[in-house]
């Protein structure tokens, strides 16, 4: 048996960095614009906290400016320190949000061949858990392979035994419904299990255009 390739990752995001100039707003304007950054950031995001942020700094802004505009020496040296240090904190803030207030955008066409290797591994595992099956029946009643309502831990691929899953699950089957899924249940309880789609098509009377999505995602355990 040919071991299953592992699963393919996701797919990566554009490349470059998003947000620098937004990020340098604070550092650029000496913190002075960090209250309005974050306030865009919020609206971009629709995020209720960066809103609250830029509230924060808002006041601390203004707490700041009113320090260092008084009289006295020693407020307005606290204040000329508290701007100093909201300037470097507001950047710093800016930089370790930045990715997720403009995230990368993942291209279509990756985004879609991301889903055809999905897809292509699926079959893989389908194809395993057949083999498996063919070889070691009771291993494959044990694995719960077509069982999707059946608690378990072995990935087949998205397999359904159609022997042995209520009406429900095979109505979930691509062509079928719950009408067709009801006539194969009375025909399997009347007539004992299935050995392959083509026989089950026949015998419950399926329309012929769904055979072959059958065929791919169904087994027929004994």
């Amino acid at each position: 048996m040919q071991p299953v390739p592992p699963m393919p990752p996701g797919p990566a995001g554009s490349e470059g960095p998003k947000g620098i100039l937004w990020a340098f707003v604070p550092f650029l304007t000496f913190g002075l614009g960090t209250p309005f950054s974050f306030l865009y950031a919020a609206i971009r995001r629709g995020s209720k906290n960066l809103g609250v942020t830029a509230a924060g700094y808002g006041i601390a802004l203004a707490g700041c400016l009113a320090l260092t505009s008084s009289d006295g020496v020693i407020p307005a040296a606290f204040g000329t320190m508290l701007t100093m240090t909201l300037w470097v904190a507001g950047t710093a803030h800016a930089f370790a949000v930045r990715s997720s207030v403009f995230p990368p955008e993942i291209p279509r066409n990756r985004i879609n061949q991301h889903a055809i290797e999905v897809a292509k591994y699926r079959r893989t595992l389908r194809e395993e858990a057949r083999t498996l099956a063919a070889e070691d029946p009771a291993l494959a009643h044990e694995l719960r392979i077509g069982r999707p309502d059946a608690p378990r831990t072995y990935d087949d691929g998205g397999l359904v035994d159609v022997n042995h899953v209520p009406s429900d699950i095979i109505a979930a089957l691509p062509g079928m419904d719950a009408e067709l899924a009801e006539r194969v249940v009375r025909v399997r309880e009347t007539q004992g299990p299935f050995v392959s789609a083509e026989e089950m098509a026949v015998d419950a009377d399926l329309p012929p255009d769904i055979l072959t999505q059958l065929s791919e995602y169904s087994i027929f355990l004994p």
